[in-house]
């Protein structure tokens, strides 16, 4: 493309979810619904864990983090979503873009490691139990946290800073309901191949290590657990991470379903609306995974707000 075609990038347009005008009052009250029981459900974990001192452990401590990333995850794109169908506007500036694209990415990863350093904390509680506070004290997870803030700040960064060197031509409508970063670079008019390299390499990396830490750490806890004795230890040890094992599950399923699946096999607008899944559907339903089947949520929460819950 020659340079006299690229043009100077001010704005984008979000063509979101359906265009349809007969579906956007529907749109924005299950999406400011599903919103609002994400941060609400998210927002009672974390009041749960820092008001019981018994919940002051590395796992509630880590899920607590969790509940967090997901609230903040979830805000990166729905209120925008949201403000768009009810001011019928879909344009959204390049800075502001960008900047959702960055914490897009720096929340999605922080979900990654998150659950990583998770699987390998209940490797250390099922399979380790006696030296369970020795290993995973307070500063290794403060460390452990520490970490996947890093790392997930710097490989948000590398995407963000290769997405600025794109130049864009005419057409500027991005199929989607945010700034997601395959969309833009299938806009672009420069080349794409070093950007492309970069997603991959990083997906690969960094998504193919945490997964294979997980499944290794699951892979010893089902030993372990084949051989404790007694029936009731083995349902004891696997309620512990079977909220874990679902959440992750959740999350990798739906997030690798879209980024995996041929361009053939779906369009763009059906690939928005499968990205619901991992970045509204997840985090709406992770608090309820945790806390459902856990009497010690449950406890905290009734002692928090002093009735039944």
């Amino acid at each position: 493309m020659e340079p006299e075609n690229l043009t100077r990038v001010s704005e984008f347009v979000l063509l979101g979810i359906s265009e349809k005008p007969e579906l956007q009052p529907l749109l924005f009250g299950l999406f400011l619904s599903m919103y609002l029981i994400t941060v609400l459900g998210n927002l009672l974990i974390i009041l749960a864990v820092s008001s019981d001192s018994h919940l002051h452990t590395p796992m509630y401590f880590f899920l607590s983090n969790l509940s967090f990333v997901d609230i903040c995850f979830t805000s990166t794109t729905v209120p925008k979503m949201l403000v768009n169908i009810q001011t019928q506007s879909k344009v959204i500036t390049y800075g502001e873009c960008i900047t959702q694209m960055y914490f897009f990415i720096l929340f999605a990863e922080l979900d990654n490691f998150l659950l990583t350093v998770m699987a390998y904390d209940r490797f250390v509680a099922i399979c380790h139990p006696l030296h369970y506070t020795v290993i995973m004290h307070p500063q290794l997870c403060g460390l452990l946290l520490l970490l996947s803030w890093i790392m997930s700040a710097l490989i948000s960064l590398l995407n963000s800073l290769m997405a600025l060197r794109l130049s864009f031509c005419a057409d500027l409508q991005i199929p989607h309901f945010f700034c997601e970063l395959n969309q833009m670079i299938q806009l672009a008019c420069s080349n794409t191949f070093l950007n492309n390299m970069v997603i991959y390499f990083v997906a690969a990396l960094v998504g193919g290590s945490s997964l294979t830490g997980i499944l290794y750490s699951y892979s010893k806890i089902v030993s372990c657990i084949c051989a404790m004795p007694s029936a009731q230890g083995k349902y004891k040890a696997f309620s512990t991470c079977a909220s874990h094992l679902l959440v992750v599950s959740l999350f990798y399923l739906t997030s690798l379903g879209v980024y995996l699946s041929s361009p053939a096999t779906h369009n763009a607008h059906s690939s928005a609306t499968a990205s619901v899944l991992y970045t509204v559907v997840t985090p709406m339903l992770n608090p309820f995974i945790y806390s459902l089947r856990n009497k010690d949520i449950k406890g905290a929460l009734k002692r928090s707000f002093g009735m039944a819950v």
